[in-house]
């Protein structure tokens, strides 16, 4: 009776162990499907934010070809007069830009985590201390289709952070203010959009 008894407990408590691990067999295949999904709404952020750049470079290149051609000088009043025009001519032909029309909703939840990976390695400290010197005045007053200071220093983006970001044409370039990340129409310093507390703050 002892040997059936001692078999019975061993035998329920067997099953009770398969019933928990079949149980938990959901809960790890979730567990390894959010990473996925993650890097899936990553990829599909990215995708949207590269597509509004090209469409707005599009824009940039009718808008530019309407333009005299600029003659080669060296007059930094030339040039900075070829820039405003630009500027100008780029805002006329976006009146209604926002805050959101190339860093949309879904890009920059997929900055903000690229930024979190890039910025919370090992390397951080390093990262950040490259982006210290020359750093533009956080509290710079930032506007879309606004033209970044050129009494305003260019933060060096760390390789880290350029490497987990959408690479970007030669005409426009990333910026960061704070935490705020920017994207600058490189010949005329155009703001072309804002994506606000991207970068994670200092630990």
């Amino acid at each position: 009776m002892k040997t059936k008894r001692s078999y019975g407990r061993r035998t329920v408590a067997g099953l009770m162990a398969l019933s928990l691990s079949v149980a938990a067999i959901p809960l790890i295949a979730d567990q390894g499907a959010a990473p996925t999904r993650q890097r899936a709404d990553d990829a599909a952020g990215f995708k949207e934010f590269s597509a509004n750049v090209k469409a707005y470079l599009e824009l940039r290149k009718k808008v530019e070809s309407d333009l005299p051609a600029m003659k080669p000088t060296d007059l930094p009043e030339m040039i900075a007069a070829s820039q405003q025009v630009l500027a100008r001519k780029l805002r006329e032909a976006r009146p209604h830009a926002e805050a959101g029309d190339v860093f949309t909703s879904d890009a920059r939840e997929a900055f903000r985590r690229a930024s979190g990976s890039a910025l919370a390695g090992p390397r951080s400290a390093d990262s950040r201390a490259y982006m210290r010197p020359g750093r533009p005045n956080p509290l710079m007053r930032l506007t879309v289709n606004g033209v970044y200071p050129d009494t305003e220093p260019n933060t060096q983006v760390p390789p880290e952070l350029l490497a987990s970001f959408p690479p970007l044409p030669v005409e426009v370039a990333y910026r960061v203010v704070g935490r705020t990340l920017l994207l600058v129409d490189v010949k005329s310093r155009l703001i072309v959009d804002i994506a606000r507390r991207i970068l994670p703050p200092p630990s």
